[in-house]
């Protein structure tokens, strides 16, 4: 038997591709959703599936960026065959991509039994978003938003992308949330911050989708056909939500975000302890 069935799996789909680059929480939301159909969150299918659909936001970031993504791959193949390309920024900035998901690639093996055992809890991740709420607060107005994406660095691409591990460690952080709010502190604008966090999702996303891939369709696993429908909405609706997300961060404060993370942290408190959901 499927642990989840075709219509659950559109629901979990939809709220991934709303959630999965917006900094609220993917996985929070995914496990508090899980929650109040009964699913099990901690189960290993459930939680290769929720990393499975992933794969689909990953897809629409692919064909949103798609221009972007192909000047940056072309410009680091080129680099690899002719030294002059080398000192291109997009030929240094594919390389540091792949530095900046080694961390969390590396951690992720490490912790793997904490982060399918006590840190899924949902009591954790309504702490996290409610801490990682005040984290980006702090950021965005900590920031001076004056560096653009040509700005970046080495030291800025490997620091966001190892705050990806705090999502990672703490479901309900954000992986997105961390890493903007990362970018923010080092002086980049929301644009180039957002930017940045779609393309450091892009491995790690990837990678973990494809790891979590046997159990999600083990013996035990929810189903292809689950896995199919719930990773196909994911990539519509997270076309969308990117799309939105750019143009909100282009005029827009974090702070909307801020106040929905701490209002959803609060709920869930309460509903954990009425126990109309189990942890």
């Amino acid at each position: 038997m499927s642990a989840i069935s075709v219509g659950q799996a559109v629901v979990l789909g939809a709220v991934e591709g709303v959630t999965e680059f917006l900094p609220v929480s993917s996985t929070g939301h995914l496990k508090i959703a899980e929650g109040l159909m009964g699913i099990p969150v901690d189960d290993d299918a459930v939680v290769g599936f929720s990393a499975v659909i992933q794969v689909g936001a990953i897809a629409a970031v692919l064909v949103y960026f798609f221009k972007d993504i192909v000047r940056i791959v072309s410009a680091w193949v080129r680099g690899l065959r002719d030294k002059e390309e080398r000192y291109h920024h997009d030929y240094k900035f594919a390389w540091w991509v792949i530095y900046a998901t080694i961390p969390i690639i590396v951690v992720g093996l490490a912790a793997k039994p904490l982060i399918k055992g006590p840190l899924a809890s949902l009591w954790v991740v309504a702490a996290s978003l409610i801490v990682g709420s005040g984290v980006m607060w702090a950021a965005d107005q900590m920031g001076r938003h004056k560096r653009g994406e040509d700005d970046t660095s080495f030291k800025d691409a490997m620091l966001v992308g190892s705050s990806q591990i705090l999502a990672l460690l703490f479901p309900g952080f954000s992986r997105s949330g961390a890493t903007m709010s990362t970018a923010l502190m080092l002086d980049l604008d929301r644009v180039a911050a957002t930017r940045l966090s779609f393309f450091l999702g892009i491995p790690a996303l990837t990678g973990a989708g494809i790891y979590e891939l046997k159990d999600a369709l083990g013996t035990t696993g929810t189903g292809a056909l689950p896995l199919a429908v719930g990773t196909a909405v994911s990539f519509v609706v997270a076309y969308a939500s990117i799309a939105w997300l750019l143009k909100f961060v282009a005029k827009h404060s974090f702070n909307a975000f801020v106040v929905y993370r701490i209002v959803v942290g609060v709920l869930l408190f309460g509903l954990l302890g009425a126990g109309v959901i189990n942890s």
